[in-house]
């Protein structure tokens, strides 16, 4: 095996596929990437056994084969060279010689029968959607996922598939985001997938250029994700995502429109004064106009009073501040809309003049 290629373009794909390698491996091949030259193409793959990335880019002098290599040294040592050097990469029995220059580095390899790779999948679905949508719609939601919960399923994010929509819902059982978008094409049946949380953060990580279109591949027991020559594949949580509809307050008629950045700078600075475990801030509403207050147990309190368009009285609610900054944070209009039932009930967050961006946040009490 054998390929020559510029510092640049050797550099972005080894970008996009170290990070799914862990630090820390039950078993040493994980350590390593799978580069492979065959097909007139140069490629690696990165895999944890749950999530798996590969990259492929052009090179020269290619000779068909293919290895593993440890993967966070060949990539700082090629992020350390100059740029623009020329790299050679060459096979000599179980050693990998990489020249640049006036530098030579000699890499000790694995074989790559002993790397793990993901079948072909069963696919089941196949939906292609703007990389920016995709990436917006997981931004907004990634958020509230869980983190080490004893309930598996909301380690992740739900992929909701609908007729002619797509969902993305993370929730940790206080708060819930969704964001859904239409797609162009019909889909043949809804479909529930979970994303698992590393997979989340690849994919977003992924997804950063925003240009040009995805493909998304539904299995029924992986997702995968076609993006320009790179294509990203994980596994699936199995299990049942709590029915997230049932969680949005229906009937919720007692609302507040705020201005998005006057609401986010009083409610952090309440936040200095919030108790520390909790982080509760009361939300008191009247007239016209919106009280913040928090206190914490040193008997200290912090007041903020701004305009709010609203008829409602004499309802006073404790949230979160953390959620609720959250929730504004996920939003993108200059108008946020607050929606209770009563002073027991969860709160609706969204942007005043969309319903595709929905956040609810459970009550505290205070």
């Amino acid at each position: 095996m054998q390929f020559s290629i510029q510092r640049e373009a050797l550099l972005k794909p080894l970008q996009q596929v170290v990070g799914v390698v862990e630090r820390r491996q039950t078993l040493p091949v994980l350590a390593n990437l799978l580069v492979k030259v065959g097909d007139g193409k140069l490629s690696f793959t990165g895999t944890d056994l749950e999530v798996e990335m590969v990259a492929a880019t052009e090179a020269e002098k290619l000779v068909d084969g293919e290895i593993t290599i440890p993967a966070r040294k060949l990539f700082d040592i090629v992020r350390a060279l100059p740029d623009g050097a020329k790299i050679e990469l060459k096979l000599n029995g179980d050693r990998v010689a990489l020249n640049a220059g006036r530098s030579r580095f000699t890499l000790a390899t694995l074989p790559a029968t002993e790397f793990p790779t993901i079948d072909e999948i069963e696919l089941v679905e196949r939906v292609s959607l703007p990389e920016e949508v995709l990436r917006d719609l997981m931004d907004r939601t990634a958020f509230a996922m869980a983190n080490q919960d004893v309930r598996y399923y909301l380690n992740g994010m739900l992929l909701d598939l609908q007729e002619h929509a797509l969902r993305c819902v993370a929730t940790d059982g206080h708060r819930l985001a969704l964001k859904e978008t239409q797609l162009e094409s019909k889909v043949s049946a809804r479909r529930q997938i979970i994303i698992p949380r590393k997979g989340v953060n690849e994919l977003v990580g992924l997804l950063e250029s925003g240009e040009g279109s995805v493909e998304l591949e539904f299995g029924r027991n992986h997702l995968r994700v076609r993006r320009g020559q790179v294509v990203f594949t994980s596994k699936l949580i199995d299990g049942r995502f709590p029915d997230y509809e049932a969680v949005i307050p229906l009937g919720a008629d007692k609302r507040a429109t705020l201005d998005r950045e006057v609401l986010r700078g009083a409610l952090q600075r309440a936040a200095i004064l919030s108790n520390e475990k909790y982080r509760g801030v009361k939300l008191e509403f009247s007239p016209g106009k919106l009280k913040i207050v928090a206190h914490n147990p040193e008997q200290e309190e912090a007041v903020e009073e701004v305009e709010a368009d609203t008829g409602v009285s004499d309802l006073t609610v404790g949230f979160n501040v953390g959620y609720l900054l959250d929730a504004l944070a996920a939003l993108r209009g200059d108008k946020a809309r607050l929606s209770l039932r009563d002073a027991q009930s969860s709160c609706l967050v969204q942007e005043d003049d969309n319903e595709q961006s929905r956040h609810v946040i459970m009550p505290l009490r205070l």
